[in-house]
């Protein structure tokens, strides 16, 4: 249970910690995504639309329905297009399944081009068929990594069952928190002022570790260095070039 709640923290904070572009980018579209899931579960939620979302907030505002929008909707639900809509939901779950925390701008155009697909063929249908190609694709891998199971890595680039399916819960994850980003990031700039962070060790207090090659242990004072003098051999030490061992003076 506290490594799924640790995979979803790191989940988050890749989320969260994008480069401020993709933030531009992803506010906006997660605040639309959230507004069309959640109008599913409202009254009459059922028959709404990404577009829907639009006409909505124009409306408040008090701007004039755009004539496309109305062209757009109705194109999309033409007959003949339902087919192609359903491969491009498809396409939304592999969009899907290629997100991994370096790699977060599939999430984005994937829940895109799902409401593309709802627009036409509905909230349901749309989620069913991307949710499907997400789980059938991890599941495909994980069965191609069943033979390399217990073998190590040298030469070649394998599939390890593990590694499947945690990249594809990291993926999962990633793509289902978008909708949460927006809310998320305002809740978490509420709660700042009054959260307590730990205290930062200092550097320049001694018996504290601090950053570098040679870095002292935590804890542990190192010994004071002259400067101008060598350091000197004790007895039993090597000699400084590693040639035999220094007598012991009485």
């Amino acid at each position: 249970m506290a490594a799924k709640v640790r995979d979803l923290t790191e989940a988050w904070t890749a989320l969260a910690t994008r480069p401020r572009s993709q933030l531009l980018v992803a506010l906006p579209l997660s605040l639309w995504a959230l507004v069309w899931v959640g109008g599913q579960f409202v009254e009459g939620g059922a028959r709404w639309s990404p577009l829907d979302v639009v006409r909505s907030v124009t409306g408040r505002f008090g701007a004039p329905d755009p004539g496309w929008l109305a062209a757009v909707t109705a194109w999309l639900r033409e007959p003949e297009h339902q087919q192609l809509l359903g491969w491009v939901a498809v396409c939304a779950g592999l969009l899907w399944a290629a997100t991994s925390e370096r790699a977060q701008v599939p999430a984005l155009a994937g829940w895109l081009v799902l409401m593309v697909a709802g627009e036409g063929i509905g909230y349901g249908p749309a989620v069913l068929r991307a949710g499907c190609a997400l789980v059938g694709f991890v599941t495909l891998l994980a069965l191609l990594s069943v033979p390399n199971r217990g073998r190590m890595i040298v030469r070649r680039v394998r599939l390890l069952p593990r590694d499947v399916l945690r990249a594809g819960v990291m993926a999962a994850a990633l793509s289902l928190m978008v909708p949460l980003l927006a809310p998320g990031l305002a809740l978490a700039r509420l709660l700042r002022p009054y959260l307590t962070r730990p205290a930062r060790p200092d550097p320049s207090r001694p018996g504290v570790a601090v950053t570098g090659d040679r870095a002292p242990a935590r804890g542990v004072i190192p010994p004071p260095r002259i400067e101008g003098h060598p350091p000197q051999a004790t007895a039993g030490s090597p000699g400084r070039h590693g040639r035999g061992r220094v007598e012991m003076s009485e």
